[in-house]
């Protein structure tokens, strides 16, 4: 299905705008890259001179050209090892900053009753962090091993299994409506790298927010250029 231009730079498909914000419930973001101004993995890399390897890696997992992303994670934080935390403490104050529009589109979905859900395949270092900033309801992310404050170059198993990887993001959006009573209808899924398409698939209304091209491709509402609250024109 073609995509048509609603507003400047925000695309539409399959849907016909406006549609109203409170007759959605809840509203699931990725986080680096979508919220965030950066990929947090590439960022930390840096510290131990492999940015540019890593992010060769990140920039192929998100565009959907690697088939196995848990795979592509691991790599990517095996090649951390040895980095101090205090580096990822200098990732967080220096470079990580919010979209533009992040703020009002989250604090709109507040005000229309939605809880608001981050699930990332970053980390609970930056998730957190975020979560907190923007009082986001519910955070699901990777945990990194640390041990004599520099990262293992490995990840610490959750409860809920090992990574957060496209899979783990929809079936955590299920279960959140399940647990809120709500249908997957009732939801809306904001991601830009092909690993946020299994829950963007299962949602109510997809939200590309200057998406890889797969993911503009699929997505119902398109923000390629401008701030995240550029939706707004569409969810009234």
């Amino acid at each position: 299905m073609t995509a048509t231009e609603f507003s400047p730079g925000v695309f539409v498909r399959g849907i016909t705008p406006p549609l109203k914000l409170a007759d959605f419930r809840l509203v699931a973001f990725d986080m680096d890259s979508t919220l965030i101004n950066i990929e947090c993995v590439d960022e930390i890399a840096e510290a131990v001179g492999r940015k540019a390897e890593v992010a060769a890696i990140t920039e192929a997992a998100m565009r959907g050209e690697v088939s196995d992303y848990k795979d592509s994670l691991r790599r990517r934080v095996a090649l951390l090892k040895g980095v101090p935390l205090a580096a990822l403490e200098q990732v967080y104050l220096r470079r990580l900053s919010l979209n533009p529009g992040v703020e009002a589109f989250v604090l709109a979905c507040r005000a229309a009753g939605l809880k608001t859900l981050l699930v990332s395949g970053g980390f609970t270092y930056f998730s957190e962090r975020v979560r907190a900033r923007l009082q986001l309801d519910f955070a699901r992310a990777n945990q990194l091993e640390v041990a004599d404050g520099q990262l293992t170059g490995r990840m610490v198993d959750r409860p809920w299994g090992d990574i957060v990887d496209g899979a783990e993001k929809r079936r955590v959006l299920l279960e959140v409506c399940e647990l809120m009573g709500i249908t997957p209808e009732q939801a809306i899924a904001v991601g830009d790298g092909a690993n946020d398409l299994p829950m963007m698939s299962v949602a109510g209304l997809s939200i590309a927010y200057h998406g890889k091209p797969a993911v503009r491709d699929q997505a119902m509402l398109a923000i390629e250029h401008g701030g995240m609250d550029a939706a707004l024109a569409v969810l009234r």
